[in-house]
């Protein structure tokens, strides 16, 4: 579809789901910004789906191509305040997009290095001194300086939890605090393997499905562990997804409350702005160069 077309039906969508999560008024004193909040969560989820990661490129991007259709932009340090000030609102629209759009008993989790720094520099980094962690990559084969991102996503490819930790945690530990409201199949890779977390889940009415290690005895048909490796393939592509497209991998804030702000909108420009419009468009739902034609 045509960008004006795309950025029209962003912004129905974020506006019906906004009323519904933003049930009274969000401010109590003063004057309500000119520019509406659905005004700025649409700019905000189109921005990060053209590539656009920075408050001040998705302002500059809406002030010289778009100014007609959001005339109350202002100026960029009143955008990026009120970007950063619904960080909780675009929480909430993703909460509630979840449960009404992605309703599956078939899930997948991984996690995923997300570097603060250069890890040369990590020793004299300032930020988040008290929260970043040294780890290892196994996929980039390097250590580095940070967090790690858990996310949890559906058959189709919705981002059905997520959260940030300190990179040195083991991500058996997190795992819980992203899949507590599922049941079904749960996917995963070899570093979820624990007698313990397994327990966990069967009591909650979760299967947890794991490849196993070379010591350990297979007694799953070949073909049911081939589909499941298959089907864990689309975590992965998300992942890739959040990588390339979303930037969620390059840290640009300097304190966590920014940090979460700007991880909560890719994650929602990703679940709403690609995979549910792509859904509605009858495409694959993970095929998001389809939408916009040049």
């Amino acid at each position: 579809m045509p960008i004006d077309e795309f950025i029209i039906n962003i912004y129905l969508m974020v506006e019906q789901y906004y009323k519904i999560v933003v049930t009274k008024p969000l401010r109590s004193a003063g004057y309500a910004p000119k520019l509406s909040d659905p005004e700025v969560i649409c700019m905000e989820m189109v921005g990060e789906f053209l590539h656009l990661d920075q408050d001040k490129q998705i302002w500059q991007y809406f002030t010289q191509h778009w100014q007609d259709w959001f005339p109350a932009i202002g100026s960029y340090p009143n955008f990026a305040k009120h970007c950063a000030n619904l960080w909780q609102v675009k929480q909430q629209i993703q909460d509630k997009v979840s449960q009404i759009e992605g309703r599956d008993n078939i899930h997948f989790m991984d996690g995923f290095p997300i570097p603060v720094c250069h890890y040369g520099r990590a020793y004299r980094h300032k930020n988040y001194q008290d929260l970043a962690a040294f780890s290892y990559c196994a996929a980039k084969q390097e250590r580095y300086y940070g967090f790690e991102g858990h996310l949890l996503v559906n058959l189709s490819g919705m981002i059905k939890g997520f959260t940030v930790a300190p990179a040195n945690v083991d991500e058996r530990a997190v795992a819980p605090d992203i899949t507590d409201h599922i049941h079904g199949l749960l996917g995963a890779d070899k570093g979820y393997i624990s007698p313990s977390l397994t327990s966990y889940y069967d009591a909650q009415g979760v299967d947890l499905q794991t490849p196993l290690r070379a010591n350990m005895k297979e007694d799953r048909p070949k073909p049911v562990v081939r589909r499941l490796m298959k089907a864990r393939r689309i975590v992965e592509t998300v992942i890739g997804q959040l990588s390339e497209r979303f930037n969620i991998q390059r840290v640009r804030a300097r304190d966590l409350w920014h940090l979460s702000h700007r991880l909560i909108r890719k994650i929602l420009s990703h679940n709403s702005a690609a995979l549910i419009l792509n859904k509605k468009l009858g495409n694959p739902p993970l095929q998001f160069d389809l939408l916009i034609s040049s």
